[in-house]
């Protein structure tokens, strides 16, 4: 137990002081943190997971150990990241349409885009969700309701994974389109319509909220476990921040809005996968950056040590073998 020399009385367990410093011991592998982790899951509990690019990493792996991971819409291409077709959902303002459209009303004013010089029917709301005629996305899209509804209302433990908060909203509604930056389709809808903005961290939590009264009704079972994703931003929309200060900004602000979520419920968790990645991996002297043309994600060893901390954690009852080096 480290003592504090300007506060002499005061005595803190090992996870409390940073790793390393004074007489504390240094990071050995094993991610410090309380003792009590408020969540316990085994092969039968229902999971579901939504979120960036990282929420990809936990479908694959809970899959891959067996455990009972709600997929939904499996023959649909965008259903691949998450339980359901929602492709990747970048920011809390999409979580929560999502929500708002699985449990409720939503009917934004611009439904569909028409792709100017393909013709296809794209769903601004989805990311690179396309079809052929608007009838055929009608009939897909109140599909995907039904089985977004059931995936939500059916998970004993939700899984969230906030990735950005940079935004383009409908100027008229208010409505929040998915657009994150990078090299995606280039033709979309009229985006003289849309606002870009960075939201703030106040209203970040006013979405998780409303996510949590949501699930609360139809779902109040379900536990929550939020996380932010340590993907960084692959380009930014801003033209007042380079692209670092910008995906420091972004993690910055979910991270606090994170924090206060979890304080405000006692069914709800959080999992520090941000700080594995970006603090912990550099005190352990190994880097956490992929290789190649998408340097901005992480790498497989990272995610390897996440999500082994992850059923460490959480799935204390069930056999445990870490991922080697194959997997």
């Amino acid at each position: 137990m480290a003592r504090s020399d300007v506060h002499p009385i005061h005595r803190f367990e090992p996870w409390q002081v940073f790793p390393g410093s004074f007489d504390n011991p240094p990071a050995d592998g094993n991610f410090p943190c309380p003792p009590e982790r408020g969540v316990a899951i085994t092969r039968r509990t229902r999971i579901a997971s939504l979120g960036s690019c990282f929420a990809r990493e936990i479908k694959r792996r809970l899959i891959q150990r067996g455990f009972t991971y709600i997929a939904e819409e499996t023959h649909h291409p965008a259903a691949v990241h998450a339980s359901a077709a929602w492709e990747r959902v970048y920011n809390t303002h999409c979580m929560r349409q999502i929500f708002e459209y699985s449990f409720g009303a939503w009917s934004p004013e611009v439904r569909w885009w028409r792709a100017p010089r393909s013709g296809t029917i794209q769903d601004p709301y989805r990311r690179v969700v396309l079809y052929a005629a608007e009838g055929e996305a009608e009939q897909d899209f109140a599909r995907h309701r039904e089985h977004s509804r059931r995936a939500l209302a059916s998970a004993e433990l939700l899984i969230l994974t906030l990735g950005l908060t940079e935004i383009w909203q409908d100027r008229h509604d208010g409505s929040v389109i998915s657009l994150p930056a990078g090299p995606y389709v280039n033709e979309g809808g009229d985006m003289a319509r849309y606002e870009f903005r960075v939201s703030r961290t106040a209203e970040n939590l006013e979405n998780l909220e409303r996510i949590h009264a949501l699930l609360s009704k139809h779902n109040p079972g379900c536990r929550i476990l939020v996380t932010v994703s340590p993907v960084n931003l692959w380009a930014t929309f801003r033209r007042d921040a380079d692209v670092l200060s910008a995906s420091c900004n972004s993690k910055s602000t979910l991270r606090a809005a994170a924090d206060e979520f979890a304080a405000a419920h006692d069914n709800v968790f959080y999992f520090p996968a941000f700080e594995m990645a970006t603090i912990y991996q550099p005190l352990l002297g190994r880097g956490f950056f992929a290789g190649g043309r998408e340097n901005f994600h992480v790498n497989k060893p990272t995610v390897k040590f996440i999500m082994n901390h992850f059923f460490k954690w959480y799935a204390p009852s069930e056999p445990f073998t870490p991922f080697d080096e194959g997997e």
